[in-house]
């Protein structure tokens, strides 16, 4: 017999999908506000010729269950009958107790539907076997099209590369962008209809540059707010920032940690993870070694640690950036850089008080969200980001780097009131030297005034741009790569 009644099951459905009854139902849950995964989701979901699934992956928080309904509502507009729609979560108590085949016998055992249906399933990675059954589906059920969504992106990376190889895509979601800020808020587009790629910032002249940087001087208090409050949808439309600090911490990092990554990944210690993605705040950006984790954490086993980062990272709470080689300048080997998902989950895990005033930590928030725009902004390219240290000089360092077949590119985030660097900076050296092939070399300042090419003699030129600008010039780029092609 049967754990859940398929009556039951039913129940659940009508319950999760009220466009059955009242198609404009779902328009409450479709806020006006789009990310860009819903315009890259729409682009693989009708695509004329090319039949995928698709699979959101991001921490709790970012979007993806409202990417789903913005995209059933879209469907709706365009006239697909209600009854072809199907939502569920198999976060619903209820539902982790069957299997994808059994909803879908539930569903279609309502009432007679004729034509393509389209399923969205949230949280999939809560149900048992979900890559064998999706396998099934897209293999046997050529009148099914399919979104869902998931808070581990490797084990759902891991059911791609084993079941669904041709049959889906992982379409991950990092928080939204400096620029997508702006865009929620509806603040006016210092850009207008233009679009400024940064590598096009070393061809300026300082006046174009000057006038270019100005346009973003209206931001520069939002820029503060994004720092704090971060790139969480809900979050930056909410007027009480301290209440939304406490929702990071509660809804995002304690959920997660406490529960989404020990049902997920076996995890014997929750108190030793949660210590672990504490002291991962307090050293973010800075050189990780398990060893000294290791020992600073109850003394514990190395293996531990390194399999606690895994799942910290397999639950989109943080980003490992790998130490690469700039030319034949050796780098330093084996110990990655650790980066929080999002400036604001550290300030609201660490509350520190008053944190826009601490040159220090802005820093570090700045460093952070750099990071994260140049992850999102390179995802789906060959590109391979980290950052570089002299292997024989510990102290010489580029915070980040993006390496592409025809480029290579160098950041560094001096967010300071005086943000001057010797000629014998890391980046400057690398810069001057040809042999290392960089092609362009930014340094992300503070000041809206700190602007322009530098003044050492380099091979390449090393842009100095204010991190509003910096940013927010990325966050348009990829924008607008991802909405000019999407339907």
């Amino acid at each position: 017999m049967a754990i859940v009644s398929e009556e039951k099951i039913i129940k659940v459905l009508w319950q999760y999908n009220p466009w059955w009854r009242a198609p404009s139902a779902v328009k409450e849950d479709a806020k006006p506000q789009r990310r860009l995964a819903y315009y890259e989701a729409m682009q693989m979901l009708k695509h004329p010729s090319i039949r995928r699934f698709i699979v959101l992956s991001g921490v709790r928080r970012v979007g993806k269950t409202t990417i789903l309904y913005q995209i059933i509502d879209r469907l709706l507009d365009e006239g697909v009958s209600p009854r072809n729609i199907l939502y569920i979560s198999f976060d619903n108590p209820m539902l982790k107790l069957v299997n994808v085949e059994t909803v879908l016998s539930a569903y279609e055992s309502m009432y007679p539907i004729e034509g393509e249906k389209y399923l969205f399933f949230d949280e999939i990675q809560y149900t048992d076997d979900w890559e064998l059954w999706m396998k099934v589906i897209y293999d046997s059920r050529k009148d099914i099209r399919m979104v869902a969504t998931g808070s581990a992106s490797p084990i759902l990376e891991k059911g791609a590369a084993d079941s669904g190889t041709g049959r889906w895509n992982v379409l991950k979601i990092p928080t939204m962008s400096f620029y997508e800020y702006c865009k929620v808020l509806g603040l006016e587009d210092p850009l207008s209809t233009d679009t400024v790629q940064p590598c096009e910032l070393a061809d300026m002249d300082h006046a174009k540059l000057g006038e270019l940087v100005n346009r973003f001087l209206p931001l520069r208090n939002h820029f503060n707010r994004y720092l704090t409050i971060g790139g969480f949808p809900e979050l930056v439309l909410s007027g009480d920032d301290l209440y939304a600090q406490r929702m990071l911490r509660e809804d995002v990092v304690d959920k997660v940690i406490k529960r989404d990554v020990l049902s997920l990944f076996n995890i014997r210690n929750p108190l030793l993870m949660e210590k672990l993605f504490l002291y991962l705040c307090m050293n973010t950006t800075e050189i990780f070694s398990a060893t000294t984790a290791a020992k600073e954490l109850e003394n514990i086993s190395v293996s531990t640690i390194d399999s606690y980062i895994a799942a910290l990272e397999m639950s989109n709470l943080i980003y490992l950036a790998k130490p690469v080689n700039v030319g034949s300048k050796g780098a330093l080997k084996g110990k990655p850089k650790i980066f929080i998902a999002d400036a604001a989950i550290r300030n609201a895990v660490l509350m520190i008080d008053d944190v826009l005033s601490d040159e220090t930590e802005l820093g570090i928030m700045v460093e952070t969200a750099v990071y994260k725009h140049m992850v999102s902004y390179y995802q789906g390219t060959p590109a391979q980001l980290g950052y570089f240290r002299n292997a024989r000089d510990n102290h010489k360092e580029v915070d980040v780097v993006i390496e592409l077949p025809r480029r290579k590119i160098l950041c560094e985030v001096k967010y300071r009131n005086n943000s001057h660097i010797p000629a014998s900076d890391a980046i400057v050296e690398l810069c001057r030297d040809k042999t290392t092939k960089v092609t362009h070399a930014f340094l992300v300042t503070k000041e809206m005034h700190d602007f322009g090419i530098t003044k050492h003699e380099t091979a390449t030129p090393i842009v100095r741009v204010p991190a509003i600008a910096f940013l927010y010039l990325l966050g348009k780029a990829e924008a607008d790569s991802k909405i000019n092609g999407a339907v």
